[in-house]
């Protein structure tokens, strides 16, 4: 199974369901649509009449973070895996760079993981190397960090999901070599089996991802679906991504 998921970002109003429309329409046409999973996940604001809308249709609905408590607590503007879980959410991206960079802690990221999973909410787990650890050679090195830091083999790994973001990729246009992606996800997939004691969890990769660099994503078999940024904001150009995938 592959994964398609769209992270918005600070985009999206109520009428910009329309995008998700055209985008299930096209799924439940596609004669590839058994092999893949679509979700996308737009901000707090548009989780819950989202959710609701496609309800039994195919595309599922994520959030882009969580608080690291569970249920009800006194911090201010805090949205807990509960309260997500609550409005119909089925996945949450954690850890993405951009909330790294606002202060995120691993310690913080462990509860938000522990959290998310204990509501019974699928979690995709950022990880990434920025344009200086790559330069030192330490991308490895970082992501075994990363990895190791946060994710528990007591943490049920069949609702965790890996996305490999090389933040000097994000929104760059830049992307790893072909050869640079299948080493790194080969190497991301045996620290995944080190610590869950099996098999490894799914790995996106994710960063300057468009219709027009997927098809070479596509020769690289490791990889297990794509964190898609900017291009899920328009329905035709997620679509291409799909399209051009399955070509």
């Amino acid at each position: 199974m592959r994964y398609f998921i769209g992270n918005w970002k600070m985009f999206g109003v109520p009428k910009s369901i329309n995008i998700l429309n055209k985008i299930n329409y096209f799924h439940s046409k596609d004669k590839n649509r058994q092999k893949y999973k679509v979700v996308i996940t737009p901000p707090y604001t548009l989780i819950e009449t989202y959710a609701k809308y496609f309800k039994n249709k195919k595309i599922s609905i994520g959030s882009q973070n969580c608080y690291q408590k569970d249920q009800f607590s006194s911090n201010t503007a805090a949205v807990s895996p509960f309260m997500i879980k609550s409005v119909g959410a089925k996945y949450t991206l954690i850890g993405h760079s951009d909330n790294r960079s606002e202060g995120d802690t691993n310690e913080m990221l462990k509860n938000k993981v522990f959290f998310a999973l204990k509501n019974n909410l699928k979690v995709v787990f950022c990880i990434g190397e920025n344009k200086i650890q790559k330069k030192n050679k330490k991308t490895f090195n970082v992501l075994k960090k990363q990895l190791i830091n946060v994710l528990d083999k007591k943490f049920n790994q069949n609702n965790i999901i890996v996305a490999y973001e090389p933040i000097w990729s994000i929104g760059t246009g830049k992307i790893p070599t072909k050869n640079e992606l299948k080493e790194t996800t080969i190497y991301i997939k045996q620290v995944l089996k080190n610590i869950f004691r099996k098999k490894s969890p799914a790995v996106l990769y994710g960063g300057s991802v468009d219709g027009s660099n997927v098809e070479m994503f596509k020769e690289i078999r490791e990889i297990d679906g794509f964190l898609i940024g900017g291009a899920s904001k328009t329905s035709k150009k997620f679509i291409d991504i799909i399209k051009n995938y399955y070509r």
